[in-house]
C-alpha cells in the first residue's frame, strides 16, 4: 500500500468516525433533591461535601445506565433509588413526619414514548416508593393507587416493605417539633389548622427528589418521589404523584420533575405546562422553564424548581428559591453538581 492510498484510507476512517459521532443520539440525565431555603451559611464544609457526594453518586449511577445502552426509565429509577435511600433528602429514608408523627410517602413515574404513567400516594411501609410507582405503570391497569390499596398491590408485586420506624430520623423529628410549635402559636388566635399552616415558613412545605433522562433511542422519562410536607394532616397529597403537576414526560417535547410548594404546582399544572410550551410554542426548555417557574405561579406565591431534559439531550434546571439540590450529566457535558443559587 503506497502512502497516497494509506492517507486516503485514514481520511475515510476519520470522516466515518466523525459522521458516526455526529449522528450519535444524545444521552442525558438530571436529578434534584429538593428546593427551598438552602443557604451556604447553614452548611459546614463537611455537610456540603456529603450532600454533593450523594448527588454525584446518584447522577452518575443513572448516567451509567444510559451509557451502557439502558432505558431512560431504568436510569431515572436507579438515580431516585439512591436519593430515596439517603437520609439527606425528603423521600424514602429521609421522609418527613406527618402531624401525627407517622410517614406518608408519594411517588410517580412517566414514560415519554407513550405517556404511560404510574403513581402512588400515602404509603407508609414501602422502602422505595418510585419502585412501586413503576410497578403500577408496568403491571396494573391504573395510573394511581393510594394508601392501603397501594400497599396491598406492593405485596402482590414483591416490592420491599419496611417497618414504619425505618423512616424515623432525628433531624426530621426535630423539624416536626419546630413545625408543631409554630402551628400552635399560629393557631392560638384562630383555632384553624388550615390558616395556621398557610402562614408557616415555606421550608416546612417543600422537599422532594426526582430525575429526568433521555436514552440512546431518544426516549424520555421522568420520576419524582417525596415524603410530603412536614406536619401535614388529613392525608394531604402534594404534586409529586400528580401526573402533569410534579411529573411529566413526552418524547415530542420534554421530561420534567418538579420540587416545591406542591399546592401551587398542582394549581398551575407546572410539569405539563412546561412541555406544552416546548411542543406548541416551539420554545426551548430553558425558556419554557423560566416562563413557568418565574411566571404567574411565582407571582402568586409558588416557590420551587424543576429539572428538564429534551430529546436532544439539552438540560435546564431553573428554580426561584435560594437553592436547589441538583446534578446533571450528558455525553456532551461533564458531571455538574449544584446546591446554592
Amino acid at each position: 500500500m503506497n502512502n497516497k492510498t494509506l492517507l486516503g484510507l485514514m481520511l475515510t476512517l476519520a470522516c466515518s468516525g466523525a459522521v458516526a459521532k455526529q449522528a450519535e443520539q444524545p444521552i442525558a440525565i438530571a436529578i434534584h433533591g429538593g428546593a427551598g431555603t438552602i443557604e451556604k451559611s447553614r452548611f459546614t464544609p463537611e455537610k456540603e461535601k456529603a450532600y454533593r457526594a450523594k448527588l454525584q453518586e446518584a447522577v452518575e449511577a443513572g448516567y451509567k445506565v444510559l451509557e451502557n445502552g439502558g432505558d431512560s426509565l431504568d436510569a431515572v429509577t436507579k438515580a431516585i433509588n439512591i436519593l430515596e435511600d439517603s437520609p439527606f433528602f425528603n423521600a424514602g429514608k429521609g421522609a418527613v413526619y406527618t402531624y401525627d408523627e407517622s410517614h406518608e410517602l408519594d411517588a410517580s413515574i412517566m414514560d415519554g414514548r407513550n405517556r404511560q404513567a404510574g403513581a402512588i400516594s400515602g404509603v407508609k411501609h414501602v422502602k422505595n416508593p418510585i419502585n412501586l410507582a413503576r410497578e403500577v405503570m408496568d403491571n396494573s391497569v391504573h395510573v394511581m393507587l393510594s394508601g392501603e390499596g397501594a400497599e396491598a398491590f406492593a405485596k402482590k408485586q414483591g416490592i420491599e416493605l419496611v417497618k414504619s420506624e425505618y423512616f424515623n430520623t432525628p433531624d426530621r423529628y426535630k423539624s416536626l417539633l419546630r413545625a408543631k410549635e409554630k402551628l400552635k402559636q399560629k393557631e392560638s388566635g384562630t383555632k384553624d389548622y388550615q390558616a395556621a399552616h398557610q402562614s408557616m415558613p415555606v421550608e416546612f412545605k417543600m422537599g422532594t427528589v426526582g430525575a429526568v433522562a433521555v436514552d440512546k433511542n431518544g426516549n424520555l422519562a421522568a420520576g419524582t418521589s417525596t415524603g410530603g410536607m412536614t406536619a401535614k394532616r388529613y392525608g394531604r397529597v402534594g404534586d409529586s404523584p400528580i401526573i402533569g403537576a410534579g411529573t411529566f414526560a413526552d418524547n415530542q417535547s420534554c421530561a420534567v420533575s418538579a420540587t416545591g410548594h406542591g399546592e401551587y404546582f398542582i394549581r398551575y399544572n407546572v410539569a405539563a405546562d412546561i412541555c406544552a410550551r416546548v411542543e406548541y410554542q416551539n420554545k426551548s426548555i430553558e425558556q419554557a422553564g423560566k416562563d413557568v417557574i418565574f411566571g404567574p405561579m411565582f407571582q402568586s406565591g409558588g416557590t420551587g424548581g424543576v429539572i428538564i431534559v429534551d430529546n436532544q439531550g439539552n438540560i435546564s434546571m431553573p428554580f426561584n428559591t435560594k437553592g436547589m439540590y441538583r446534578a446533571s450529566k450528558s455525553n456532551s457535558m461533564p458531571t455538574y453538581v449544584g446546591i446554592f443559587k
